[in-house]
């Protein structure tokens, strides 16, 4: 109870610093709290395991980064843009055998895909704490979570500047690259028969390494700033801000909450209900809005798909194929290979023009799902911050 009730009162205590006339005020304040509270290093959680986890995330994306580049550089001067690197995982068979190796290039399609997701998490938090304290070094600081491609600091050479945060759009071409590196491999044999191998693709190897490379951004961004603590936490935050002095107090706001910046300056009474985070971050609604968006256009997509299958299925290039229904989807392929409904390129006497084209198409599909993910991990943060705010008034504290 007495490490809630000091919780309690710090951050009562701490809210009080919007409502001083003047600065000089706020620096006797400052400087009283920093007297109490010590400068120990149990003044702040520095989060020092979060950092220690965050350099190894990015130190192992730089290897693997590395790794997919030389792997594919290797792929291409051996076998050509469209050449591809053979795992030994083999199967020989006609079109009456199953097809016995969809299930394992699926497993690891999504080892790939997780490989990649934890690369592009660790480079994330690294470039989320860097902007945070970007922010707050040029008093621009109002939520503990931003999200990077609709907030930056000032400065089109800033690594945490508008620019700079846009590249994080390269997300998309690291799963695009990822869903095209593994894929099954044809040598015709006979007319009915072929060998069919797994095999890696060297020329989405080479564009995953160079979309990784936006490890480099993330460590420019970390040098650029003073990063005071690794929590995710408010309260850590606001301590941190506040020994350092870097708080910038709002004058004659008194209990106005942040969803009020447009409203005049005067003091006001207390809410008998905190604002939503709809009401309170901007950002949330447009997050909102676009992963609404997201599910309308699926929606569409699907009811455009079925109308097409059920109105040509059966004739011209589709007369092989059966109709889209519920009883014929399925995770993985058909096991009869001529059964099922599936996507097969032809990439013979083709090129560089081929990749360009496939990558735009599987861009264009996973493109608005993976920003969409990404940015609800934003409403995620905000929900925590809330509950923690809502914690810390209660009668335990955080504890």
């Amino acid at each position: 109870m007495a490490a809630a009730s000091t919780v309690t009162e710090e951050s009562l205590h701490l809210s009080s610093l919007f409502a001083l006339p003047n600065h000089q005020d706020l620096d006797s304040m400052i400087s009283n709290v920093k007297f109490t509270a010590g400068t120990g290093a149990d003044f702040y959680d520095r989060s020092h395991m979060s950092r220690r986890y965050a350099l190894v995330g990015v130190a192992c994306s730089s290897i693997i980064s590395c790794s997919c580049i030389i792997a594919g550089i290797v792929t291409l001067a051996n076998h050509g843009v469209m050449g591809v690197a053979h795992m030994h995982m083999q199967l020989t068979y006609d079109f009456t055998d199953e097809a016995r190796l969809d299930l394992p290039k699926e497993i690891l399609a999504l080892a790939l895909n997780l490989i990649v997701t934890l690369c592009t998490e660790s480079i994330g938090f690294v470039h989320g704490i860097s902007l945070r304290f970007a922010l707050a070094s040029e008093s621009r600081l109002r939520f503990n979570t931003n999200l990077r491609l609709l907030t930056a600091a000032r400065g089109w050479c800033n690594p945490n500047g508008a620019l700079l945060n846009s590249i994080s759009v390269v997300l998309i071409i690291s799963y695009s690259s990822a869903s095209l590196i593994v894929c099954l491999d044809f040598h015709w044999i006979a007319y009915i028969t072929a060998d069919e191998s797994i095999a890696l693709a060297g020329l989405p190897l080479v564009i995953l390494g160079v979309a990784l490379l936006q490890v480099m951004i993330a460590l420019s961004g970390m040098r650029a700033v003073k990063i005071l603590t690794w929590s995710s936490s408010p309260f850590d935050l606001t301590a941190a801000l506040v020994h350092h002095t870097q708080l910038t107090p709002a004058t004659i706001r008194c209990m106005r909450c942040v969803s009020a910046l447009d409203v005049g300056g005067n003091l006001a009474r207390p809410s008998e209900t905190q604002p939503s985070a709809w009401h309170a971050h901007p950002s949330i609604r447009k997050v909102v809005i676009s992963l609404w968006g997201i599910v309308a256009a699926c929606a569409g997509w699907a009811a455009l798909v079925m109308y097409i299958w059920s109105k040509y299925g059966g004739t011209g290039y589709m007369s092989g194929s059966y109709a889209l229904t519920t009883q014929t989807w399925s995770f993985f392929s058909d096991t009869q290979v001529l059964s099922g409904n599936y996507i097969m390129y032809y990439t013979r006497d083709i090129g560089i023009q081929w990749w360009i084209l496939v990558f735009v198409n599987v861009a264009v599909v996973q493109g608005p799902l993976t920003l969409g993910l990404h940015c609800s991990e934003l409403i995620a943060n905000v929900i925590r911050d809330e509950r923690q705010w809502r914690c810390a008034t209660g009668r335990e504290g955080l504890r």
